[in-house]
């Protein structure tokens, strides 16, 4: 049995994890940390774990936490987890960071983030349909939840080198501004209302570029984000502008290929939507070529919670160390 920590527990991403290992047939979640709610029960804060688990806050330091873990999930705030991650490692922790602090390259991250990086270490890009290599690494940058969604909307003709531009326009539930209260998330500013916001300057576009430029590094990127009165879930439309014209068999036949045994893509013949995917790990993408045949809209539905944030990191976990990569993620979304 797999014995997991959780760094910063006291989030949606912290809460998303434990309902996750829960019911995990490999792992055993043995001590989560919040300095402000030490001592505290877990369920008091995530009330979905009531009767699921009897652990307690508690304020332990990265030494502490890695003497009694496998592996252990850090859920902390973007330029905190270089604080911890670096002790983790030295005492031969597996680590997957659901931070930003080590998705880009640190030079990259720096100017993205306006931080000093103290600490950098070389980690695996945890989206594992675009990196093979998590299995058997022992630290993976867990993506964001933008990036997760938009990539894999457009990863498969960017790889095949067909993109000469790509256009994201993503509209995310209000659960991804995080569990603290805030303008945006304030019922009377949010309900019946959709918001714009950093519409040329998100940071998670930086990851964006990143990924696809890796694939095809002469293909540009453009994101705009929003938020909409939805409490969980990503909608990405992809406006994808090519360099020669094809038709819906040629897109189809690249995006089928591509996705081949990639369990937690689903493609599907229409447009998708939240509540398929919701509380899943699922990527739902369909995708229509308009008519002049070179602008291919593509939308992408993740859970932000799950497939673009928890459920990735355990399904990075899983295959870190060589469990089925479905397990403890394979259950169908909450519909309606």
């Amino acid at each position: 049995m797999i014995k997991a920590g959780i760094i910063g527990g006291s989030g949606y991403t912290g809460g998303e994890l434990m309902r996750l290992m829960t019911c995990h047939p490999g792992v055993e979640v043995v001590c989560v940390t919040s300095r402000r709610l030490d001592g505290s029960p877990v369920s008091d804060t995530h009330p979905h774990l009531r009767g699921f688990s009897d652990l307690k806050f508690q304020n332990l330091s990265a030494g502490e936490v890695a003497g009694q873990c496998d592996v252990v999930f850090t859920a902390v705030p973007h330029g905190s987890a270089m604080d911890v991650v670096p002790p983790l490692l030295d005492a031969g922790t597996k680590v997957i960071d659901l931070s930003a602090d080590y998705r880009l390259p640190v030079s990259v991250f720096e100017k993205t983030y306006n931080l000093k990086h103290k600490a950098p270490k070389e980690a695996v890009y945890g989206l594992p349909e675009l990196h093979p290599e998590v299995a058997g690494a022992s630290m993976i940058a867990n993506p964001g939840c933008y990036p997760t969604g938009a990539i894999l909307a457009a990863a498969p003709l960017t790889a095949a080198g067909m993109v000469e531009r790509v256009v994201f326009d993503s509209k995310s539930g209000i659960s991804g501004a995080g569990a603290e209260p805030s303008g945006v998330s304030h019922y009377p500013n949010m309900a019946e209302n959709v918001q714009a916001y950093k519409l040329t300057t998100h940071r998670h576009g930086v990851e964006m570029q990143q990924e696809l430029g890796r694939l095809d590094n002469n293909t540009r990127v453009s994101f705009t984000p929003h938020v909409v009165p939805s409490v969980r879930g990503i909608l990405t439309t992809a406006h994808l502008f090519l360099k020669e014209d094809m038709d819906t068999g040629q897109v189809a036949d690249i995006y089928n290929r591509f996705y081949k045994d990639k369990t937690f893509i689903r493609l599907i013949g229409g447009i998708p939507m939240l509540g398929p995917v919701r509380g899943s790990n699922f990527c739902d993408i369909g995708f229509e070529m308009d008519a002049e045949g070179q602008r291919l809209v593509v939308v992408s539905a993740i859970d932000n919670l799950v497939k673009g944030a928890s459920g990735q990191a355990v399904q990075n976990m899983n295959l870190m160390f060589g469990l089925d990569e479905t397990a403890g993620l394979w259950n169908p979304a909450t519909f309606p």
